[in-house]
């Protein structure tokens, strides 16, 4: 059969799946008053049910060994890696949906889980940059590839505060991972694309504004832990995977970093719920959650085509692509900030 109508298949089946799922999760979650309920730092106005994204997580990794049967060249040691650390991951943060715990214990799970991939699957040894160049991390091949998945899956946890962005994020680099896996040779890491994607957008038909169902840390965290994992697995065999890996998710890192790194400087408690994030500050100045997810899709989407360019090796397209995402993120900050001295003055 054609690959790309198993594909397609394959696509539907996990999407239905995932949008079922969250129907019986809803159920469940009305029932046991797991409710988000709204304080000065959210940005919904309502209480909201959430946990959702258990349904991502069981399709994803479910859907995985399934596909696993029929591929006989999936890796079976980084399959068992990415299966334990994913499950380390949302197993503490759905913990943490139904009774918030600390950062810290949070914090050292994810340590945990990033280490448990890093010792089945490896670390990045090298990054290919525009015009052809590698440089070779050595010795710091570890602690960078430590800071990146733990940060990823902070920072998407961090980046789902609003009704569709997490869930549309995830469908952008999941169909990004999907066709550079493919392209690629790399049919395990496109799968796990395939099944992010398709789960995320079954997610998406109760999230999309106003949601029904909020994803919960469970899925944020999964997710971002996800993201990052399949960057270090396609790095393992071309250093060219890890600028496609960041582009795929470079509108959620670019937010977080910045963000961070405003918060740092201006001596915040950086580890606390805030609501300065790029996106939460375009909600506050009167964009609704659905143009501001529409906003962060596209961005994504433009992240995925870098992704592609990068991957294929269309040099002029790469270097275009680094330009074009540059000009981007720093028109959303200029943007961001218009519209904040604009509502101070109609205030």
């Amino acid at each position: 059969m054609n690959s790309l109508i198993v594909m397609v298949i394959i696509g539907v089946v996990a999407g239905s799946a995932s949008y079922t799922g969250v129907a019986f999760i809803r159920r469940w979650a009305g029932r046991a008053r797991m409710l988000d309920v709204p304080n000065v730092r959210s940005s919904h106005t309502r209480p909201t049910l959430r946990g959702g994204g258990l349904a991502i997580v069981v399709v994803v990794l479910a859907g995985l060994w399934l596909l696993a049967l029929g591929n006989p060249v999936f890796p079976w040691w980084a399959m068992t890696s990415l299966t334990l650390g994913a499950l380390l991951v949302a197993g503490v943060s759905w913990r943490d949906d139904m009774r918030p715990m600390s950062f810290e214990v949070r914090l050292l799970v994810h340590a945990l889980g990033a280490c448990v991939a890093i010792m089945g699957i490896g670390v990045i040894r090298k990054i290919s940059v525009p015009l052809g160049m590698d440089l070779s991390l050595g010795w710091l091949g570890f602690p960078l590839t430590l800071l990146w998945i733990v940060g990823l899956t902070n920072a998407y946890n961090f980046m789902d505060g609003i009704d569709g962005i997490a869930g549309g994020q995830a469908v952008a680099a999941g169909v990004g991972w999907a066709v550079i896996g493919w392209l690629g040779g790399q049919p395990m890491v496109g799968g796990v694309g395939l099944l992010i994607a398709a789960g995320s957008l079954g997610f998406l038909g109760h999230n999309w504004p106003p949601a029904r169902v909020f994803m919960g840390d469970v899925g944020s965290a999964f997710l971002g832990y996800t993201l990052a994992v399949l960057t270090v697995m396609a790095s393992q065999s071309n250093p060219v995977f890890v600028l496609a890996g960041i582009a795929l998710v470079w509108p959620f890192v670019f937010d977080s970093v910045f963000t961070f790194a405003r918060r740092l400087c201006r001596g915040e408690k950086v580890w606390m719920a805030h609501r300065s994030h790029l996106y939460q500050r375009l909600v506050i100045t009167g964009l609704s959650h659905g143009q501001v997810s529409i906003l962060y899709i596209g961005l994504a989407t433009l992240g995925a085509v870098w992704a592609v360019a990068v991957v294929q090796g269309w040099r002029v397209m790469t270097v275009a692509g680094v330009v074009v995402v540059a000009a981007a993120a720093v028109s959303l900050w200029g943007w961001t900030c218009q519209r904040e001295r604009c509502s101070r003055v109609s205030a």
